[in-house]
């Protein structure tokens, strides 16, 4: 009897480590990606065609529609996405927004809604997302601000909370204290393709 509960307990412990990571279904080749946010997916600090949406397209092979507004806060974004996800149909939106309502400091909890909204759009129109998390900013750039883990857990998408941490952490790769440089989009861009292989997409 001891022995079976052992294995019982070993197979569903097992099981709850074993949690099947969020799944992203492959991306056909002449799939239309929409990266949109603020001044991160526009680019500012780079120099031409190296915004991390160019180099995602040379990357992966994909279209990737640069639709970042430098300044935007995520009311607005939510306002404006709607429209943009009728008119391209992507196959997948890459979220990267919020930024400014932390520099702003705007509500958190109004930011998380937004974000959330923005989601929920996508998936009315049957559009898989993946988030990218962006940091707090201070002094030192150590992790994602709390609302995108908060986001990752209650909505179950893709998410990537490290990567614009680790390079605003870094001088060598950024252009100012808030935005990365050529150098810094080019990670982006190639941390994007890692999460995207990790869950399928490529």
């Amino acid at each position: 009897m001891k022995i079976v509960l052992m294995v019982l307990v070993l197979l569903f412990g097992g099981m709850a480590c074993n949690k099947p990571k969020p799944a992203l279904s492959k991306l056909p080749d002449n799939a239309v990606i929409l990266a949109f946010g603020d001044s991160l997916t526009y680019g500012t600090g780079a120099s031409a065609q190296h915004d991390y949406p160019s180099i995602l397209t040379q990357l992966t092979g994909r279209e990737v529609i640069n639709e970042g507004v430098p300044g935007e806060i995520s009311s607005a974004g939510r306002q404006r996405l709607p429209a943009l996800l009728d008119e391209y149909r992507p196959d997948l939106l890459i979220l990267i927004h919020g930024g400014n309502d932390i520099l702003q400091q705007i509500a958190a909890e109004q930011t998380r809604d937004n974000l959330k909204a923005m989601i929920a759009e996508a998936r009315q129109r049957n559009i898989p997302v993946v988030v990218f998390g962006v940091p707090a900013f201070g002094i030192v750039f150590l992790h994602s601000a709390k609302i995108y883990e908060e986001l990752a857990a209650s909505e179950g998408v893709p998410s990537d909370l490290d990567s614009l941490p680790n390079i605003l952490a870094n001088n060598e790769l950024k252009s100012d204290t808030v935005h990365p440089n050529d150098r810094g989009y080019r990670l982006l861009a190639e941390n994007v393709v890692a999460l995207l292989q990790k869950h399928g997409a490529l």
